[in-house]
């Protein structure tokens, strides 16, 4: 297969996962492993979590009802703490393979699940990480916010609104995500879907489609 278009999602490819700060926000307030992730599993499309990706709601009010939401499983943990830690760190070799890839002819597209707060579509929390998010963000031909779509993975309606804004079909499509349930739509859409479990396993994952040594 020649492959015309590789599509990323951000947080926990380009950059580090997520659920590593939520586990040490966790293990800082003494709350059970993958807490956060417990409750934003919950009610999965009508939670606090999904109802602010899709900037439906404020932070103050995702502050409110994530509170309630954690409560309701047993435990106290505010909205803003879980916000306060969000962005991960950037992972240098896969922001090198977008270089490589970009230099291959390759389109660049990212899917991002984000929140209406932070700087940027990064959701960085100082202006200064904001700068250095978006200059990858730059590297991208197309980028889809779920906080300014209205919609969020994994609803195929945003994977279907990349393949049409980089004018390509999905089955010419690589697709990473470090959710396999996010990577799921895509495969059911026709696209070659990788589930990344760390930086090192996704470029030699994206390397062997593509006929490519990456990072």
């Amino acid at each position: 297969m020649t492959y015309q278009a590789v599509i990323f999602d951000f947080g926990g490819v380009i950059t580090s996962s997520p659920f590593e700060a939520f586990n040490r926000l966790e293990a800082e307030r003494g709350l059970p492993r993958d807490f956060i992730r417990q409750v934003n599993a919950r009610d999965p499309d009508t939670n606090a979590w999904a109802m602010f990706e899709r900037a439906e709601i404020s932070a103050t009010e995702f502050d409110a009802r994530f509170s309630d939401e954690a409560r309701a499983l047993g435990h106290e943990l505010d909205g803003a703490a879980v916000l306060a830690v969000l962005a991960g760190a950037v992972r240098p070799a896969m922001v090198r393979a977008l270089d490589q890839l970009a230099a291959e002819s390759l389109r660049l597209g990212c899917i991002t699940n984000n929140v209406p707060t932070g700087h940027g579509a990064g959701m960085a929390r100082s202006a200064n990480g904001s700068d250095e998010l978006e200059r990858i963000f730059a590297r991208f031909e197309h980028v889809i916010e779920s906080s300014k779509a209205g919609v969020r993975k994994p609803d195929p309606r945003i994977y279907a609104m990349m393949c049409e804004a980089l004018a390509v079909d999905p089955a010419a499509c690589i697709y990473l995500d470090d959710l396999g349930i996010n990577c799921k739509p895509a495969a059911a859409m026709g696209m070659h879907a990788i589930k990344v479990t760390s930086g090192e396993q996704a470029l030699a994952d994206l390397g062997k489609a593509l006929g490519l040594t990456l990072g």
